[in-house]
């Protein structure tokens, strides 16, 4: 069985009635499963998370682009998370019994079908982009929707597909193909934005921290905290563990604690398995010690554990 992931983003996390109808959309679309929702108010975003074959994933894509736009106008929004579309990317990933060039053909023939159909501005990203200088969301997201239309106008900066000039309400999107990414946050005890900003520059990869990490610092205003938000695009080299404890370990520099931290959508089980693993030193542990991955798995051989 093929099995793709799809995790679009949109710029709402604020009106619930708005994110309902979104995914509602997703949940007519025969074919497509749909995993998770969460929506974060101070970000003013939601991601979404589905699963499917090629054809249902793009249906539901679409559905998403139709929906999203007749209720959201970026001229309008605030949030702390960075943002250039009201469908800001769309992400294809490989799960299982395809390829990533399966998930990058899909993701061209997607944004091929926005653009025609919205009159919407689509940038290529990750695999999906042949263009060296716009593979990283954060270089094609930059300058955000207020500076999109004099970056589209600047040179190298014509989109892949579409219109040559913004949306007037959702600007553009970027969509592509990839591994999967944990989005995982760390929340502080203080508000001090200047805290946040300067642990998430020592372990961001841009900054010279750790190779898979990418990281900003943001203002949860409605809980008078700050917000350490990461993406980790690599959790068996670059670990969650190694991360947090380094973020701790910074914080304690500015006097500052850890309050929690946090996943948003879906992670792999074998990352918290690594996290346990290494936060329990465990000895010799094995996947198949696993109960749950031993009902899944079915019969098979049966090991003699020595103690």
């Amino acid at each position: 069985m093929a099995i793709i992931e799809c995790v679009p983003n949109i710029s709402e996390g604020r009106r619930v009635e708005v994110v309902g109808r979104v995914v509602d959309a997703v949940r007519r679309i025969r074919g497509a499963r749909l995993l998770d929702y969460s929506s974060d108010a101070s970000h003013n975003r939601s991601v979404i998370t589905i699963a499917g074959g090629a054809a249902p994933l793009k249906d539901a894509v679409l559905a998403i682009f139709e929906t999203a736009l007749a209720d959201i106008d970026l001229r309008l929004h605030k949030g702390e998370h960075p943002r250039l579309g009201a469908v800001d990317v769309v992400p294809f990933i490989p799960i299982e019994g395809v390829t990533m060039e399966d998930c990058i053909a899909l993701a061209q023939e997607t944004a091929r079908s926005v653009a025609e159909r919205f009159a919407l501005p689509v940038y290529l990203y990750e695999e999906a982009s042949s263009n060296p200088l716009r593979k990283n969301l954060e270089d094609i997201r930059r300058g955000e929707f207020e500076g999109l239309a004099a970056k589209m106008a600047s040179e190298g900066w014509a989109p892949d597909y579409g219109p040559p000039t913004p949306h007037p309400t959702a600007g553009a999107c970027v969509i592509g193909a990839r591994m999967p990414l944990i989005a995982y946050n760390i929340n502080l005890a203080t508000d001090r934005l200047d805290v946040a900003k300067k642990i998430a520059a020592s372990i961001r990869f841009s900054s010279g921290g750790f190779r898979y990490v990418k990281a900003m610092g943001v203002t949860l205003a409605d809980r008078g905290i700050v917000q350490v938000s990461i993406n980790l695009t690599n959790y068996e080299k670059t670990p969650m563990l190694r991360v947090f404890e380094a973020v701790k370990h910074e914080a304690e520099r500015y006097g500052v604690n850890v309050l929690e931290s946090e996943i948003v959508g879906l992670v792999p089980s074998a990352a918290l398995v690594n996290t346990a693993e290494s936060a329990l030193r465990l000895a010799g542990f094995k996947r198949t010690q696993i109960l749950e991955t031993r009902l899944v798995e079915g019969p098979g051989e049966v090991e003699q554990w020595k103690s």
